[in-house]
């Protein structure tokens, strides 16, 4: 066969094997920034679904991407400075988890494109113009936080009707619970419950918030979809702390598989890996101005009967029927 012929046959099969042209290594190095509120720790699970839904579309840290993590060790104050930081690097694009991380960011620049791999309403808290053309160099996924949050109150109160007092657990610093706040507000005056809103700052603080939930006479708890309260051991320690002191409590869907009565919510892991694929359609030259936000669409209802039972609290059947799982 002559060399020509051998060219034209090696041409075609690159042509009609599906994917195999993306596949072929171009020996670019992407660089990519990352900006988390919280620690490294604590968002184990998130980074590795990052991880994960870049390697759905073909980029290996260490092979094809390099990834610059930056942790503000939930002190929200750090975040301008670390900000500052990863875009004097320079990366072709940067990653966020949450409302203050990239908020910072926007702040910083307007030139370098942003995903954010999960935020709660990226409109309300002026991160972005819209969800369909977000406008700017920011898009991303998200999460509705502040309705479902209001959703897990009103779950805790149909499973628990006596509940008068509920504990909100949440933190003040961020910008995104201020919507949150005013959801929860509306919801328990619905219910006719009172509000007591008990704060996290950082995982340091959590024991003394626990403790406070005692001082303000809760009889039930709220978990707000903030990391300090949602990631990390922080779950299991809400869990054990309402289990040994009788009360029923709500967080998002992985808290009732940490020992919590119910889980509600999206996956989040799952958000996170599913906007990675922003990530690649800005990495091939998309406008990240043009990339509409992500949505999810999927909310999960988690019961943990074991420890309905060992609070000795009935859940009624038809909560239990719309439980997406039922951990025994």
């Amino acid at each position: 066969m002559s060399s020509r012929v051998a060219s034209l046959v090696l041409l075609v099969l690159l042509i009609t094997m599906p994917g195999a042209i993306e596949a072929q290594p171009t020996g670019k190095m992407w660089q990519i920034g990352f900006l988390g509120s919280g620690t490294a720790a604590a968002w184990k699970s998130g980074v590795e679904a990052l991880q994960r839904g870049l390697s759905d579309h073909g980029y290996i840290e260490g092979r094809n991407v390099r990834i610059e993590y930056r942790w503000a060790e939930s002190r929200y104050e750090r975040l301008p400075e670390l900000a500052v930081e990863l875009v004097r690097l320079k990366p072709d694009v940067i990653i966020t988890h949450g409302t203050p991380s990239t908020l910072a960011l926007k702040r910083v620049t307007s030139a370098i494109p942003i995903v954010m791999s999960i935020i709660g309403n990226p409109v309300e808290n002026g991160v972005v113009a819209s969800l369909a053309r977000p406008g700017g160099n920011i898009t991303g996924s998200s999460f509705f936080s502040d309705e479902i949050t209001a959703k897990r109150l009103e779950i805790l109160k149909t499973a628990y009707p006596t509940m008068t007092r509920v504990g909100f657990l949440t933190n003040p610093q961020s910008v995104a619970g201020h919507g949150t706040l005013r959801a929860m507000e509306a919801m328990r005056q619905s219910l006719d419950v009172q509000l007591r809103v008990v704060d996290v700052r950082n995982p340091e603080g959590l024991e003394s918030a626990l403790r406070g939930l005692a001082t303000v006479g809760a009889d039930g708890v709220v978990l707000a979809d903030e990391q300090v309260v949602t990631t990390g051991d922080a779950p299991r320690r809400i869990a054990d702390f309402s289990l040994k002191n009788r009360l029923p409590s709500i967080g998002p869907v992985h808290y009732a598989r940490a020992g919590g009565l119910i889980g509600y919510g999206v996956i989040w892991t799952d958000v996170v890996r599913q906007s990675m694929a922003l990530v690649d359609a800005i990495l091939k030259g998309a406008n990240p101005a043009t990339l509409p936000i992500q949505q999810a669409t999927t909310f999960e209802l988690a019961i943990n009967v074991k420890t309905a039972t060992a609070l000795g609290l009935p859940i009624p059947s038809s909560l239990l029927a719309r439980a997406n799982h039922v951990i025994e």
